[in-house]
């Protein structure tokens, strides 16, 4: 069994929702066994047998939550997270909020924490997901399908990978 995982921080709890609907759609592909957790309560354990790992974060001023960052620079560092497969999703107020640059963000960061990063982006045809998906806070429900078959995408690489 190939264990992934979801991190997300969220106030409003759209950002948990949306990480929800990214693991059910892992969970869709054989083999796969997915769980969220929120930044400040990951289980480690299960993170280190995670072959992957996607983060979330809620949209502020055109970037991540601070407290997204703030987890990123500290305890992030210490999960081990090197060598995995990593992407990113973000949610936000308005369309052109910024949550583009929040994902583009936690990407950078997780680069330089040695993750290999995967969106699927055009390769995998329509729709298409360059960085990451997002959701707006009027739109989940029209939201949740694109973020599962962002899960699914990332689940099919994490097994053509570590499978």
């Amino acid at each position: 069994m190939i264990k992934m995982a979801v991190l997300y921080h969220s106030k409003s709890g759209n950002t948990c929702r949306m990480a929800q609907a990214i693991a059910d759609g892992m969970k869709m592909v054989e083999g796969v066994e997915a769980r969220i957790f929120p930044i400040h309560e990951p289980d480690a354990a299960y993170l280190a047998e995670s072959c992957c790992v996607v983060m979330g974060t809620p949209t502020y001023l055109a970037s991540m939550s601070g407290e997204m960052k703030t987890w990123l620079d500290g305890d992030a560092r210490r999960l081990g997270l090197a060598g995995k497969l990593g992407g990113a999703f973000a949610t936000a107020d308005y369309v052109h909020g910024g949550a583009d640059l929040a994902i583009q963000g936690i990407l950078s960061h997780l680069m330089v924490l040695g993750m290999l990063l995967y969106s699927g982006g055009g390769a995998c045809g329509k729709p298409v997901i360059h960085l990451g998906p997002v959701a707006l806070k009027d739109h989940l429900e029209e939201a949740e399908p694109v973020f599962r078959l962002y899960g699914q995408r990332m689940a099919n690489q994490a097994v053509k990978i570590f499978g």
